[in-house]
C-alpha cells in the first residue's frame, strides 16, 4: 500500500490508503489575512503562534507554513520570501513536534523552508508546468522530501478531469525521471466550485479513484474550495469530506478549528434577541457584544451573560424564557474548538475502519481547548484518513 511519509525531529506522519485521514493545518498563511500579512511585515508572530497552537490542538497532524507577504516595504517576494519563511519555520517546530508543509510559488522560500525544517517535510507544490518541474523536482530530489503535484500545467485549469490526469500521471513520470517515487508524490487533483460546475463533487471523487488505482498516489485538495460562494460552506464541506475520504482521498489542506461567527451574525442574532423583547443602544459595540452571544449552555453561565449584557444597556425582560434565551447566548464556538469539518473526517475513519478502535475518535472529543503544544495526534495513529 502507498504510504507517504512525513517527519518532524521527534513524530512521524504517515499518509496512506490504509490510514486515518491526513489533516493538514491551512491557517499559516497570509493569503486573504490582512491583519496577519500586516503583523509578518511588522515581525510580529503573535497570531502564527496562536495558529499553530489552536490548530494542532483542534487535530490538525501536519501544519501548512505560507510566508506570501508582499511586503509594502519591498514587494519584491523573491526577496523578503526565504528569510520570512526560515523565521516562521523556526517558530512552529518550536511550538509544536508535527511536521510542515513547506508552502510557496517562490522557489527561494521553498529551499529556504526545506533547509530550515527538520525531519522530512511535505513540500507545496509542484505543478505540470515545465518551468515548474524544472525548479522544484530537484529540490525534492535533493532534499529527498514529498511533494504535492498541483494537477495545472502551462495551458491552465482544465475543467475536463481527464485532461487533470493526464497531467498528474504527466507530474509521475517526470519526477521518476528524477528518481523520485510515485510514493512520494501526493497528487491534488483540483477541486472546482460545485456552485459553478454541478458535477464538481463528482469529478473529484472519480478523479480520486483513478488517481489510487491507475498510478497509485495519495491525495489531497483544498478541501473548502468545493462550497465556495454557497451558504452553510460547512454542510458542503462536511459532506465532500466525508464522500472523498469514502472515494479514497488521504489528506486535505483544510482548517480544523471552529471560527467565531461574523459580526454580521452576531447582528442578526441581536434582532433575533430584540424580536423577544429584548432592548439594546443603537449605538453598541458590535464587536465587544460578539463574545457575549457565545458559549452559554448552562443555566448559570446564561445568568451570568444576562448580567453583563445588562452592564451594556441590553435589558433582557425577566418573563423571557431561558430556554428560549439560551440557544440566542450560544453564536461563537470557543477557542481551540474542532470544526465540524474534522469531525466529520474522523467521524469517517472510524466507520470505514480507519480509527477500528474508535481513539482518535475518543481523544478528539475529550481532547482540551486549545493552548498547550502537544502537537495534536502524531505518529500513525493521528494522521490517517482525514479529519482529525
Amino acid at each position: 500500500m502507498t504510504r507517504t511519509v512525513l517527519e518532524s525531529k521527534s513524530k512521524t506522519v504517515v499518509i496512506g490508503f490504509d490510514e486515518p485521514f491526513c489533516v493538514i493545518g491551512e491557517r499559516i498563511n497570509p493569503t486573504g489575512r490582512k491583519k496577519l500579512a500586516a503583523e509578518l511585515e511588522a515581525g510580529d508572530f503573535s497570531t502564527v503562534e496562536k495558529d499553530a497552537l489552536e490548530q494542532v490542538a483542534c487535530g490538525a497532524q501536519v501544519l501548512d507554513i505560507n510566508a506570501g507577504v508582499v511586503y509594502n516595504s519591498n514587494p519584491n517576494p523573491n526577496e523578503t520570501e526565504p528569510p520570512l519563511m526560515t523565521k516562521m519555520v523556526n517558530l512552529v517546530q518550536g511550538l509544536t513536534d508535527v511536521p510542515l508543509c513547506i508552502d510557496s510559488s517562490v522557489p527561494g522560500a521553498l529551499e529556504a523552508g526545506l533547509e530550515t525544517a527538520e525531519g522530512r517535510p511535505l513540500l507545496n507544490s509542484v505543478t505540470g508546468e515545465e518551468d515548474r518541474l524544472e525548479l522544484v523536482l530537484p529540490l525534492v530530489k535533493k532534499y529527498n522530501v514529498p511533494v504535492v503535484a498541483i494537477s495545472n500545467d502551462d495551458t491552465g485549469i482544465s475543467e475536463d478531469p481527464d485532461v487533470r490526469f493526464d497531467v498528474a500521471k504527466k507530474i509521475v513520470e517526470r519526477a521518476a525521471d528524477h528518481g523520485i517515487p510515485a510514493h512520494d508524490i501526493v497528487v491534488d487533483p483540483l477541486v472546482m466550485p460545485i456552485g459553478a460546475m454541478a458535477t464538481a463533487g463528482l469529478q473529484v471523487f472519480s478523479l480520486v479513484r483513478r488517481l489510487r488505482e491507475e498510478l497509485g498516489v495519495n491525495t489531497t485538495c483544498g478541501a473548502s474550495n468545493i462550497s465556495f460562494g454557497l451558504p452553510n460552506r460547512h454542510g458542503i464541506n462536511n459532506a465532500f469530506l466525508s464522500m472523498a475520504s469514502a472515494a479514497g482521498m488521504t489528506s486535505a489542506i483544510m482548517n480544523p478549528v471552529a471560527m467565531p461567527k461574523t459580526l454580521k451574525a452576531t447582528g442578526e442574532r441581536l434582532d433575533e434577541l430584540k424580536a423577544l423583547g429584548v432592548s439594546a443602544p443603537d449605538d453598541i459595540d458590535m464587536a465587544a457584544l460578539r463574545p457575549l452571544l457565545g458559549m452559554a449552555s448552562s443555566a448559570d453561565l446564561v445568568k451570568e451573560r444576562v448580567a453583563r449584557l445588562a452592564d451594556m444597556g441590553i435589558m433582557i425582560p425577566d418573563e423571557i424564557d431561558p430556554a428560549k434565551l439560551a440557544p440566542l447566548l450560544g453564536l461563537a464556538p470557543k477557542t481551540g474548538v474542532a470544526s465540524e469539518e474534522i469531525l466529520s473526517i474522523r467521524a469517517a475513519d472510524f466507520l470505514m475502519a480507519q480509527d477500528p478502535s474508535g481513539g482518535n475518535w475518543i481523544r478528539l472529543n475529550k481532547a482540551p481547548a486549545a493552548g498547550g503544544g502537544r502537537g495534536g495526534r502524531g505518529g500513525r495513529e493521528g494522521r490517517r484518513r482525514r479529519r482529525g
